[in-house]
């Protein structure tokens, strides 16, 4: 039995045998996706929401609201989680069949450090994208300046040039 390297191409290329002399008898490509779709078996979904924790089924440690203060929040629950890493390892030494709770303990202040974490991202985003844009309008302004120096130099070189030519007593005609 045979087999290809390479599978055949998909039989919709035939509908592009046409496009070298026309192109626009190419199909339209497909509109894009919005809302849920099923990717490899799982759900997705085109929405740039961060679901809630309550909605992924964990509890929520820190207060909930639209003013949360995220450096005291991350603080506060590293400090937790430094404090649950000390008992646990307490545990191991003293009680060791009874770690399962500090590890689920831990697991939990862990998803809520990430959620937290995940939920600056646009904020990061956005800071990123403004120091982006600085920089362009910094070099730009130091380019603009750079050109004007130029041209000064030249002017002045020019200038001086034809001030040699004069004092030697060349004449010349600038077409």
């Amino acid at each position: 039995m045979a087999t290809a390297t390479y599978p055949p191409p998909p039989p919709y290329y035939k509908l592009y045998k046409d496009y070298l002399q026309d192109p626009k008898s190419a199909p339209e490509p497909p509109p894009p996706i919005e809302g849920t779709y099923i990717c490899y078996g799982g759900n997705y979904t085109t929405d740039d929401i961060l679901p809630s924790l309550e909605d992924q089924g964990v509890r929520q440690l820190y207060p909930k609201g639209p003013n949360i203060d995220f450096k005291k929040e991350l603080r506060s629950l590293n400090r937790e989680l430094q404090l649950h890493i000390l008992e646990l390892a307490d545990i191991l030494v003293e009680r060791p069949s009874q770690y399962a709770r500090r590890v689920e303990d831990i697991s939990l202040i862990f998803k809520n450090l990430h959620h937290l974490l995940n939920s600056l991202r646009p904020h990061q985003a956005r800071a990123t994208l403004i120091h982006i844009l600085e920089l362009q309008i910094q070099r730009r302004k130091q380019a603009v300046e750079d050109i004007k120096r130029r041209r000064e130099e030249a002017q002045r070189l020019l200038k001086e040039s034809i001030g040699t030519l004069e004092d030697t007593g060349a004449s010349f005609v600038l077409k």
